[in-house]
């Protein structure tokens, strides 16, 4: 069976197969969806994420830590996982959201990957959840560098604009380009005191902003 390769790949097999099957329901395609149990997967994530990075890094102080989790956690981390699991042909989709390439957009496998997580959460208490995803999480785990604490380019641009008692920047959405299933963003960081104006493009918003900062701060060590 197609849901039997799924928990191959996750490395859990379920005694309710009904919760896998409710994980992978969106609520466009009708009732039970997962959004209750992307609700309870979620905080399960934050929590394994926050001790496996506190069990890891005796060293990093709690901001680091933070910044890592968030990372961690974020809707494109968690895309990425889903897309290593070609978690897109197990999705159950409505007619509107299959003909608009739901199965590939980042929103819905990352809400998906976190249901799946709550689903596992029940079907086998949570050392069995925490199991799986620290085995997802393994590679990223991994590839974390202690000695690299180094701030998002958002968070770096505040702490600037907080040092020199200037008011936050402002990030506004330009436009939106592409097919839903593939788009791209174009967000311009505004810091009017400074009067800079820069633009940023990505495969999600969060990452146009990000783009956007950088070159903001670009602008202002000019």
């Amino acid at each position: 069976m197609k849901s039997k390769r799924l928990e191959a790949a996750l490395g859990h097999r379920f005694d309710r197969p009904e919760l896998l099957s409710q994980a992978l329901t969106h609520r466009s395609f009708g009732s039970p969806n997962n959004e209750r149990l992307e609700f309870l997967g979620d905080s399960i994530l934050n929590c394994v994420i926050a001790s496996a990075l506190f069990n890891n890094f005796a060293a990093l102080k709690e901001g680091e830590l933070s910044r890592l989790r968030a990372s961690l956690v974020r809707q494109e981390s968690l895309a990425e996982i889903a897309r290593d699991l070609n978690l897109g042909d197990f999705l159950s989709l409505g007619e509107g959201e299959l003909k608009s390439g739901g199965a590939a957009r980042p929103s819905i496998l990352a809400d998906a990957m976190e249901a799946i997580f709550g689903a596992i959460h029940i079907d086998a208490g949570f050392d069995a959840c925490r199991s799986v995803i620290e085995k997802l999480y393994g590679p990223a785990l991994a590839r974390i560098d202690p000695s690299d604490t180094s701030k998002d380019p958002k968070t770096a641009l505040q702490e600037i604009l907080q040092g020199r008692h200037l008011p936050l920047p402002r990030y506004e959405l330009l436009a939106t380009h592409g097919e839903a299933h593939a788009q791209e963003f174009e967000v311009e960081c505004i810091i009017p005191d400074l009067r800079i104006r820069s633009t940023g493009r990505g495969g999600s918003r969060r990452i146009a902003e990000q783009q956007a900062a950088q070159r903001a701060m670009a602008d202002i060590k000019q």
